[in-house]
């Protein structure tokens, strides 16, 4: 077998990139992450040259990525302006630019490595992994999707770690743990893989589960509504079927207070007050939010996902912010969150002066851009508390999610998983779920068609309504924890997570010398 793997390194990188992705939700395979990235490092060692090792990182990372951001193409069956065929390929051309991360790593393991494979370049490697995630995090505005901490997400003893290191922290950990195993002699090696793995199976099957609190007549509630509308059921013209699905599904009010959350878009009408009246239609924005106040009693709050507008001098829309909006019970709105962290391609085209002429397009409906707001904030409501907001692609980046000035009790995250298939809804689940480990904190998420969840402070969840399911969810708010070393520090953490390790590495050499 090592003679296959040193005939075709290229080759075995690539296969070795996309089985490891495998380890991600849907699919939760994490042993054989573990293994694939352990003989990837074995590759990345081995390489003969400098170049080679760039070589058997980068086509590792197109692997990778092909396969775990596959859910990428479906964004492109729902809009008219490019061809839906492009999604095919869409994938694959953002994996060629993901790969430099791993292609970075490589190549700097490869530059500090001794001749044989020691314990410290292991943790020198994994230093100098989790260093590139987090520079993918942010660079270009950042793409944070799945880095390779979140595989610990279903092993919850483990995945808790990142309540003190955070998900990059784990991700180092996770590179050494898999290293590791390069050092031991072949039985020891063996022995000790079955072991580990075994071990964390164990731990996997045992995993603590919160239980959701019990519903008592007066107790503050949450109700999490989920249509079960498709995205391509979306159109500009729909917003009475909509508003009525919304209203079946979110219950009548009682003696507790109730916080009705409604997903990101879904809600076509605009609610604002104040914009020309060609921009209504024959649909009076009063009118609407009076249906909707009408589902609350006088306790009740709505959060419901939505656009707000600017507009020029002259009357046409110059901009808009993807917002949720407060609604309360005498149909007036309290408060707006304007979405800070916009996705490329999707909520504006960037550089749209080389773009739109070469037939390129966002992935939404309408031209208009949307722009940013100013950060993580906290709405205060009397009856609830303190709730943050973070809409859709925001609650993937880790240590972005809170106002530390105003931590709140809870954390509400809409989303629009519509446009993703089947596979990008449970990864996005799996990273709300880390979110709400690293800052000890419970977040709701309500979604169209799929995965609405409430999920406790622990990461654990407590409800959920499947993908493709109408239904609506009705639970006692989740207790938050108190505030984690991570959201204290946050990412801080994971560069002492990696100057630990690269002490370590030089303590291990000296010695060794």
């Amino acid at each position: 077998m090592s003679h296959l793997f040193t005939r075709y390194p290229a080759l075995t990188a690539l296969i070795l990139g996309a089985v490891a992705a495998c380890g991600f939700a849907p699919l939760q395979l994490w042993p054989l992450t573990l293994g694939c990235f352990a003989v990837w490092m074995w590759l990345v060692h081995d390489a003969p040259t400098w170049k080679a090792a760039l070589w058997r990182g980068w086509v590792f990372g197109v692997g990778h990525f092909t396969i775990n951001d596959n859910w990428f193409q479906h964004a492109f069956d729902f809009q008219d302006k490019m061809p839906p065929v492009l999604g095919y390929v869409a994938p694959l051309a953002l994996a060629l630019y993901l790969a430099v991360f791993p292609m970075v790593a490589a190549g700097i393991a490869w530059r500090v490595r001794v001749r044989r494979i020691d314990f410290g370049w292991v943790l020198l490697f994994a230093a100098t992994w989790s260093a590139t995630e987090w520079v993918r995090s942010w660079l270009f505005t950042g793409y944070a999707w799945d880095p390779l901490g979140v595989i610990w997400v279903p092993v919850q003893p483990v995945a808790m770690l990142s309540r003190w290191v955070g998900t990059y922290g784990l991700s180092d950990l996770t590179i050494a743990l898999a290293g590791s195993m390069l050092v031991l002699p072949r039985r020891a090696r063996l022995a000790a893989s079955g072991g580990v793995i075994a071990a964390l199976l164990v731990a996997q099957a045992l995993s603590y589960r919160e239980a959701p609190a019990p519903l008592g007549p007066t107790t503050a509630r949450l109700v999490v509504v989920q249509p079960n509308v498709a995205q391509d059921e979306r159109g500009e013209s729909d917003g009475e079927m909509m508003l009525r699905r919304l209203s079946a599904l979110s219950g009548r009010p009682g003696t507790a207070p109730r916080l009705v959350l409604w997903p990101e878009g879904v809600v076509r009408d605009f609610v604002e007050d104040g914009y020309p009246l060609w921009v209504y239609g024959n649909r009076s924005p009063y009118v609407i939010r009076e249906r909707m106040a009408a589902l609350l009693g006088p306790r009740d709050l709505l959060l419901i996902g939505g656009t707000a507008l600017n507009f020029k001098s002259d009357g046409d829309i110059a901009s808009g912010y993807n917002s949720v909006f407060a609604i309360t019970p005498d149909a007036r709105i309290a408060v707006r969150y304007d979405k800070a962290h916009l996705v490329p391609y999707g909520e504006y085209l960037p550089m749209p002066w080389l773009l739109k002429p070469l037939g390129l397009a966002r992935l939404v409906p309408g031209d208009v851009d949307f722009l940013p707001g100013p950060g993580p904030r906290t709405l205060d409501t009397a009856a609830f508390g303190a709730i943050g907001v973070q809409i859709c692609y925001e609650i993937i980046f880790s240590g972005q999610v809170i106002d530390p000035k105003h931590r709140p009790r809870l954390l509400f995250n809409p989303s629009n998983d519509a446009w993703f298939g089947r596979w990008g809804p449970p990864q996005h689940l799996a990273q709300a779920r880390m979110r709400a480990i690293e800052e000890g904190l419970p977040i709701v998420r309500a979604t169209p068609n799929g995965i609405s969840a409430v999920i406790a402070a622990d990461g654990a969840l407590l409800a959920t309504v499947p993908h493709m399911k109408a239904g609506a969810i009705e639970a006692a708010l989740p207790a938050p924890a108190a505030p984690t070393l991570f959201s204290h520090v946050g990412n801080w953490m994971a560069a002492v997570v990696a100057a630990l390790l690269i002490a370590a590495a030089l303590v291990l050499r000296r010695r060794a010398r």
